[in-house]
C-alpha cells in the first residue's frame, strides 16, 4: 500500500484498489463518503475553511474507524464550497447556490453508481448546506439504485454537544473552535497572551417574537445578524473538550459505516424484513 489511510481516495492509487479489490469489476470500497464544507468567515479568529477542515477531520476519522471493523469505506475529497448567501453581505464569502449542490450530488452519484458503489454518505458541515431535500431529488432521479443518507453531524449531536460545552454554538463558537483548537491549533488567531482574537459572538434579535421562539423561519443577513460572523461565544472553548466531542462522533458514525458496509441492498434495504 502507498498510504496510511486506504480509506482516502486522494491518498489512494490504482494500484492500491487493484491490490485489494475482488476482481475487475470490484470498486474496491463498498461505503462512499462526500464531505461537504464551506468557504466563509468564523468571527475573527478561526479560518474561512473551518467547515471544509471540519468535514475532512470527521470524516476522516470515522472513515478510519470503519476501516478498523473490517469495512471497506472511502472517504471522498471534500466539497469547499457551499451555501452561504445569508453571509454575502460579508467579504470574500464564496457561495454555491442550492441548486448547484444538487447538480455536483446529482453528478457525483452518477460517476459512483458507475463504478458500482451505490451505498452513498453526505457528510455536512455546513448549517446552511440544507441537503436532506437533495435526497428527496435523487431518490427516484436518473440513479434509483444509490442509496444516499445524510449527517448533519452539528445538528444530529446536539446530545453530546451539550453535555461536553457550555455553551453549544451556532457559527463559530465554543464548539467550532474546540475543534479546531484539537486539530488544528497552529489555525486559531490568538493574541500573545493566548487570548482568543473573537469577539463574544453575540446575535441581534429579530422585532418579532414569532421568529425569535422559532415559530416563523427566515434566512438570516449575516453582516446585520453579528459583529464580525460570530454566532456563540467561543471563550470558552478547549482542545480537551474538541477531542471529546471528535471522539463521540467517530463512535457513533464510524459504527454505523461498518453496518452499512456489511448490509445488503436487497429489495427492503434499509429497513428490517
Amino acid at each position: 500500500m502507498t498510504t496510511d489511510a486506504p480509506w482516502r481516495l486522494d491518498e489512494t492509487t490504482l494500484g492500491d484498489i487493484a491490490a485489494r479489490s475482488g476482481g475487475l469489476h470490484d470498486p474496491g470500497f463498498d461505503v462512499a463518503v462526500i464531505p461537504f464544507g464551506c468557504t466563509e468567515p468564523h468571527n475573527l479568529h478561526l479560518p474561512y475553511g473551518t467547515d471544509t477542515i471540519e468535514a475532512m477531520e470527521i470524516g476522516d476519522r470515522m472513515c478510519h474507524a470503519a476501516w478498523r471493523a473490517g469495512a471497506r469505506v472511502a472517504l471522498l475529497p471534500a466539497i469547499p464550497y457551499g451555501t452561504t448567501t445569508n453571509q454575502m453581505g460579508v467579504r470574500l464569502t464564496l457561495n454555491l447556490m442550492p441548486t448547484t449542490l444538487l447538480a455536483i450530488v446529482r453528478d457525483l452519484v452518477a460517476s459512483l453508481v458507475r463504478h458500482d458503489i451505490r451505498k452513498i454518505v453526505l457528510l455536512n458541515s455546513h448549517g446552511g448546506n440544507d441537503l436532506k431535500w437533495i435526497l428527496r431529488e435523487l431518490v427516484d432521479g436518473p440513479d434509483p439504485t444509490a442509496k444516499l443518507f445524510l449527517i448533519d453531524w452539528f445538528r444530529a449531536c446536539r446530545d453530546a454537544a451539550e453535555e461536553i460545552f457550555e455553551k453549544p454554538d451556532d457559527h463559530a463558537g465554543e464548539m467550532e473552535t474546540s475543534i479546531l483548537l484539537a486539530t488544528r491549533p497552529e489555525l486559531v488567531a490568538r493574541f500573545a497572551d493566548g487570548r482568543l482574537t473573537a469577539d463574544a459572538g453575540a446575535t441581534r434579535p429579530t422585532r418579532f417574537e414569532a421568529v425569535e421562539q422559532g415559530w416563523v423561519q427566515i434566512t438570516r443577513p449575516w453582516h446585520l445578524l453579528t459583529t464580525n460572523t460570530g454566532a456563540g461565544d467561543p471563550h470558552a472553548a478547549t482542545p480537551e473538550k474538541g477531542e471529546r466531542f471528535l471522539e463521540v462522533l467517530e463512535d457513533r458514525y464510524g459504527r454505523f459505516l461498518a453496518e452499512l458496509a456489511d448490509s445488503e441492498l436487497d429489495e427492503m434495504f434499509p429497513f428490517e424484513d
